[in-house]
């Protein structure tokens, strides 16, 4: 039997808390927030009847970093670190020989290469088969929209970052135009001025949300502690496929009916008859790509430092795939326009 951890963190954070703690869920935002600096890690549950195709089996832990989004985002450095690894080494005690980083936790900082020292087990950031699930929804939802992915314009945002940055590397082989659109200027035109050198497609760059109106499709991967794409930022016709955790499209764009598609991105089927035991929100057997990608490496007993830090290789995310679809997972479909469910493909041959 093989063993992996998974740390989750408070995402909406009234409604997380609540699970555990309803008492503390009454409480003003904000003191949540300072308060969550100071919580131990907690023990969420125990997962079993994971069976790959291959019939290996795992069994795994989730815990939680009790930090909010708002909190990682402000607190000290070292003190988010410190919560992150407390988190990790309880998933240590439980049995865990591999341990994958949810949500902001695998963004702060240096992406995981500080929790990798302090841990006796390996890390993951799970961002490699984020990546790769994301390069198969592109190919699905530019078939829903009719276009040719040599004629697609696919803007990045948080395009710098290390998810949004290889989905654009690996893009720009087979797509019209990429707009990277980021926070700094100085960044984004360093990657622009990357991938022009060796890119086929046309690529752009810029810290202005308004460029999203110019795009088909808006690959979104920053890691904010709010939502940032508002119903002034996109046009009609317009598909947005959300990676961020906690989500970057606001409430308003559903709430105002806009002729946009919005994608949840990320999500993966995992093999066998899973029990989570613990509600995140998501259809039964299915999980995040990045927590998919803990549980394939653990499946596959490579136990490993395998996503870490800011740059992910296109080798790195075939090499996941290829892991993770032996085993017999794969990207949970996407429901496109007029509700037909589309079949993610594999990103193998686009990489």
């Amino acid at each position: 039997m093989e063993r992996f951890g998974f740390i989750l963190h408070p995402l909406d954070v009234r409604k997380d808390v609540a699970k555990r703690f309803a008492v503390l869920s009454i409480l003003p935002l904000r003191w949540i927030d300072l308060l969550s600096g100071y919580f131990p890690p907690v023990y969420l549950s125990h997962v079993t009847g994971i069976r790959s195709a291959l019939g290996d089996e795992a069994e795994g832990w989730l815990v939680a970093c009790p930090l909010t989004p708002a909190a990682m985002m402000r607190f000290p450095l070292h003190r988010v670190y410190r919560q992150i690894i407390r988190a990790g080494q309880l998933a240590e005690r439980l049995g865990a020989r591999i341990v994958g980083l949810g949500a902001l936790t695998s963004s702060v900082g240096d992406a995981g290469e500080t929790v990798a020292r302090e841990l006796h087990v390996p890390v993951t950031t799970g961002n490699s088969y984020t990546v790769a699930v994301a390069c198969g929804a592109v190919q699905a939802i530019a078939s829903d929209q009719g276009k040719p992915l040599g004629e697609l314009h696919v803007a990045v945002l948080g395009g710098t970052g290390s998810i949004g940055s290889a989905c654009a590397r690996l893009l720009c082989r087979w797509v019209g135009h990429v707009s990277i659109v980021g926070r700094d200027a100085g960044a984004v035109w360093r990657l622009v001025d990357s991938l022009q050198a060796s890119a086929p497609a046309t690529v752009s760059g810029t810290t202005d949300l308004m460029a999203l109106r110019d795009a088909d499709l808006v690959i979104s991967a920053t890691n904010s502690a709010g939502p940032l794409i508002r119903p002034e930022h996109l046009r009609p016709g317009t598909a947005v496929y959300d990676l961020a955790l906690p989500p970057d499209v606001s409430a308003a764009v559903r709430e105002l009916g806009l002729a946009v598609q919005v994608y949840s991105g990320g999500y993966v089927v995992v093999p066998g008859n899973p029990d989570f035991g613990f509600d995140f929100g998501l259809p039964p057997g299915h999980t995040y790509a990045c927590m998919a990608e803990t549980i394939a490496l653990a499946l596959e007993g490579r136990y490993e430092n395998f996503t870490l830090g800011r740059t992910i290789t296109p080798e790195q995310v075939l090499k996941i795939s290829i892991i993770a679809e032996r085993h017999g997972f794969r990207a949970a479909p996407l429901r496109g326009r007029g509700g037909a469910l589309l079949k993610v493909p594999s990103c193998v041959g686009m990489v």
